[in-house]
Order: C-alpha cells, then structure tokens, then sequence
C-alpha cells in the first residue's frame, strides 16, 4: 500500500533569512481552542493528544515518523499465533517513586479500556480479551484474533498511563498560571531507564505548548513567536498560504482517515439511498480540490480506500464508467423525480467549521449541488444540520478502523445495523482471506445505505521553522514532542 503523498511544500526560506537559533525553548502552537490542551479525558482534542503523549506514556510509543518505538516496555514479543503480546516493563519508577510493576499496568489498562467504552477507540480495541500479569515486570495482552497493527493502536496517547495524577514522562508538563500555556521539561535519561549523562541538562531544549485558533497560529509563525505549528486542516489551509512565509516551510502530512459528510437525516429528500448517493455522484472531487492549490491530495469515492483490502474488492473509483455530466444527469433526475409533501423543501443545511478552506468547500458543494436541484444553507457544527463534515485521522490502516467510524453506537449520524454485526464477526475470525471477506461485506452494506459522502484523505498541514530537525511528516498526524527537546550531538 502506498498512500504517501509527494506533497511536501519545500522550503521556502530565503538565503538571508537563516534557522531559528537552536537554544532556548521549542515554542510550539497547536491549532485548537486554547483550552481544549488540557483535558483530561479519553476523547482529547489533538493539541491535548500531544501533551498527553509527552508526559503520559504507554507501553509503546510513536516516533517522529510515526514508527513504534518502546516507552514503558523496553521490549515485547508476539506469539506465532499473533493471539499474545508479552512485554517486558522498563525498569522505572511512577513519580512518587514506587516502581512500576505489571500489576499496575494491568489495572490502569483495564480502567482505560472500561473508560473508552462507547467511543470509537473503544471499538477499535474491542480485540483484547483478556489482560495478564506475568510477573512482577511482564505484563500480557492476549486477543481475540490476530492484528497486525495492534502496537500500533496501542501507542494512541489516549493509553498512555496516569497513576496518582502522574505519568513517567518522557517529559514533565506544568501549566502557566496566566496563560493557557504548558510548560514541558524532559526528564534526565536515568529517570527513563538509559545510562546517565552529565551534560543533559545544558543540551535539552524546553517545549512551550499552547493551543490557537489557525489564524493567531499562523500570525505568531510570521511573527516569529513560535516554531513549529501543528494540526492545519483543510478548513485552514488557505491561512498557510497567505503572509510571508520566507522564514518556515509548509509540511503536508500524508494523511490516512476520512474526510466527507456524515448524513445525520434520513427524511425528506434524504430520505431514499438512491437520493442520498445522488449528492455524493454529483461530486467532481478533483474539481473541488483544484480552489485549494493542494497538489497531490486523494480524491476518495468509497468509506474504505480500497487498497486496504487484501485483494481488490471493489474498483477504484465508483461510477467508474460514468463521466461527471452523465453522473450529475442520473442525480439531477433523482432529484427532479423526488415528490415532496406538505412543508418538505430541497433545501439541506450543512455544519461546517469556521475558516476560510470551509467558505470554499461550501461554494463548491452549493454551486454542485444547486444544479441538480438542491438548495444549500450553511449552519454552525451542533445546529441541527442534515449534513455536518467529519474529518478524523485513522489510527491504523486496516478497513476495520473506517467502519467502525460508522458505529451505530457512535450515534454521529445514520448508519448500518447488518455493517456493525459483520465488523463484530470479524473480531472472532482467525483466517486473514475469510476476515477481510467479512470487512467488504459490512463496507457494502455502509455504501448501500450511503451513509457517507466521501470527499478524500483528511489534510493536515504544519508549519515548521528551519531548526526543528525533529520533525518528519507521517501519515498519521502526530508528531511527538519530546524528540524536540533532545539533544542532536
């Protein structure tokens, strides 16, 4: 599989206009609500994702590549069944300096995994069956079936272990008491289970953290007061490409996940699939995309890319055979054919988020839409709309994560009943060929109901100055702040 996007923006410093220094703190902004940094609880916005992954680790981690890297498990095994996962804990203590043991690991998991239920974290690790201490610092995870990624998942910071109000780092985080602003300090390598060094104290860089609307990100980039800004979407994207950007560069990451609309009714004109699909083929999607200047990004027609499949399921593209004028007649005449009763109307509100890449998504879908015959209105996320834009980061690349977007227990819009009993058949179903035929079926059973208008893979956008060498695009979105603080000599 191959989803990487040849979609990095270069650098675009001028000669005169040289890297940030490489002393004093990291300065970073996440592009959110100020306040939404420091919550606390098993859904975490991203900035808060990022703090959690910095002071809170789990078993395994992410690196700057997105790649798995050990954190409170110095090391792990997996049976030839793929059923057992052992690991073996870091010889290190929780900060009030009892020592972690595997007892400990196993009720904090536990706790988490209850915590998540009803959240679709929770569906994704519905797989574990049973949590294990071994002895005193090997703890076991057994499943229910094999999974490929499960390290993967399990480097979420959302599993990152809180004991007493503390983590293990690998950095300690303080919050500004005037400002929205975290203060994060990495701890010595001693306290993380690596030999001492004497100099760590004069190389290790501090990180501040603080969460801004896009715009302010953008602003204090320009300005220089930060240096690294995270969680660009495509609602902002524009703001990344206005200003003078001579003294950073643009970083696209290549993005895995779901970006479309969720169809939260099922009356009136939305009330037939026939109907609902009718919208989604009406859609030039490389058109849509073509406002943004965003070159590379993938177009998507189905829930599930196809290519996450084991063999090819489906095309590539739906209504393959159709060009765009014969797609928009079939929907115009769906539209057309449609007999409204007393008080219906063709006219569909959308919730979109504020920024300026959502002003041009929204004339492109209003103009699209309104020459087959439907009147659009936006409204705010949370006012009642029949459709409202999902945009979210696959947490691994399997077609089980995609659908479990779709949960009815999730509750975000319609759904498919038969989908989620063929997921949960899945779980059970040791054979990879007979799991996968399973996957296609639910994802069937999602598109007959068109649940969804897919758009294309979800856009995450950074800004980076030119010191930060810890930075690496990947295509899952986070980017670890500790590497930041370390050392590069």
């Amino acid at each position: 599989m191959n989803r990487l996007w040849p979609i990095l923006f270069g650098l675009l410093a001028l000669t005169g206009c040289g890297p940030a220094a490489d002393t004093g703190p990291v300065n970073v902004a996440i592009i959110g609500e100020p306040q939404s940094l420091f919550q606390q609880s098993v859904r975490l916005s991203p900035g808060a994702q990022h703090l959690r992954a910095a002071s809170f680790e789990g078993l395994v981690a992410l690196d700057p590549a997105g790649q798995i890297v050990p954190a409170i498990a110095e090391r792990w095994i997996v049976t030839d069944d793929g059923l057992s996962y052992i690991f073996r804990l870091r010889n290190t203590a929780w900060p009030d300096g009892e020592p972690i043991t595997a007892d400990d690991v196993r009720l904090l998991l536990r706790d988490t995994l209850n915590r998540l239920e009803g959240s679709s974290l929770g569906l994704d690790l519905a797989k574990i069956t049973d949590v294990r201490a071994m002895t005193g610092r090997v703890i076991e995870l057994r499943l229910s079936s094999p999974m490929p990624e499960f390290l993967r998942l399990l480097a979420q910071p959302e599993l990152g272990f809180v004991k007493s109000g503390g983590g293990v780092g690998p950095m300690i985080a303080s919050r500004d008491e005037d400002a929205p602003i975290a203060r994060l300090s990495a701890l010595p390598p001693e306290a993380r289970g690596f030999a001492a060094r004497e100099d760590w104290e004069d190389l290790a860089r501090a990180i501040t953290v603080r969460a801004l609307p896009a715009a302010d990100a953008v602003d204090a980039f320009t300005e220089g007061e930060v240096d690294l800004v995270l969680n660009g979407r495509l609602s902002s994207f524009p703001l990344a490409q206005v200003g003078p950007l001579s003294r950073g560069t643009i970083q696209v990451d290549p993005a895995l996940g779901i970006l479309g609309l969720v169809i939260r009714s099922e009356t009136g004109v939305l009330g037939s699939p026939e109907r609902r699909e009718a919208l989604s083929m009406a859609l030039d999607r490389d058109a849509l995309i073509q406002a943004f200047g965003l070159g590379g990004w993938q177009p998507q027609t189905w829930i599930v890319p196809p290519d996450l499949f084991g063999v090819q399921a489906y095309p590539d593209t739906r209504w393959d055979s159709l060009s765009t004028e014969e797609r928009r007649s079939i929907a115009r005449q769906r539209i057309a054919a449609w007999s409204p009763e007393g008080g219906e109307t063709t006219e569909l509100r959308i919730a979109l988020p504020d920024g300026p890449g959502s002003d041009l998504l929204f004339e492109q879908l209003r103009e699209t839409w309104g020459d087959i015959g439907i009147s659009l209105q936006r409204v705010a996320p949370g006012e009642g709309a029949e459709l409202e834009l999902r945009d979210r980061l696959a947490r691994y690349s399997s077609p089980r994560w995609f659908l479990n977007q779709f949960n009815c227990e999730l509750e975000i819009g319609l759904c498919s009943p038969e989908a989620d009993e063929l997921v949960l058949q899945s779980l059970t179903v040791r054979n990879f060929a007979a799991k996968q035929r399973l996957l296609a079926e639910a994802h069937t059973a999602l598109v007959e109901e068109e649940v969804f208008i897919p758009l294309g893979a979800p856009v995450r956008w950074s800004l980076v100055r030119g010191a930060i060498t810890a930075y690496q695009a990947n295509q899952w979105g986070l980017h670890p702040l500790f590497p930041l603080s370390q050392p590069t000599t």
